[in-house]
């Protein structure tokens, strides 16, 4: 499967508030970061998790051995632009994002499992801790 390919389809009728086959569209958000090398915009569809008003996105990768480049990106530039699936008609937002550490991100981790197992599939295959990401209204 070309992720990429993919993106690039899902992203335009995302934007346009129409069903996305196969995606359930209230738990996505576009994910727009600056490219650490080129300074440029990518834009990247994902599954979001919210909980007590907080935002956040999981960097598995599927399960590969390095983290995604939207993650590598966000690490070199946290200033972010955020799109929410369900929030239609909500207008992007400018976001600040942050990797969680130490016991934030075990007990966000924690509940993402529990309600994601297909996480912890990833994180059985990848050898490096998967990342959770906050997205926070800058």
């Amino acid at each position: 499967m070309d992720y990429r390919e993919t993106n690039r389809q899902v992203i335009p009728v995302f934007r346009a508030g129409d069903q996305l086959p196969g995606m359930h569209r209230e738990r996505l958000l576009l994910l727009t970061t600056t490219g650490r090398r080129t300074g440029d915009a990518h834009t990247t569809p994902m599954m979001f998790h919210r909980e007590e008003g907080r935002l956040f996105v999981i960097a598995s990768n599927v399960g590969a051995p390095r983290d995604p480049d939207w993650c590598l990106n966000l690490r070199a530039q946290p200033a972010v632009t955020v799109e929410v699936g369900d929030q239609e008609g909500s207008p992007p937002y400018a976001a600040t994002a942050s990797v969680l550490e130490g016991e934030d991100r075990a007990a966000v981790w924690a509940r993402i499992a529990e309600l994601y197992p297909f996480f912890v599939d990833h994180q059985t295959k990848a050898p490096r801790e998967i990342p959770v990401v906050e997205l926070t209204p800058a």
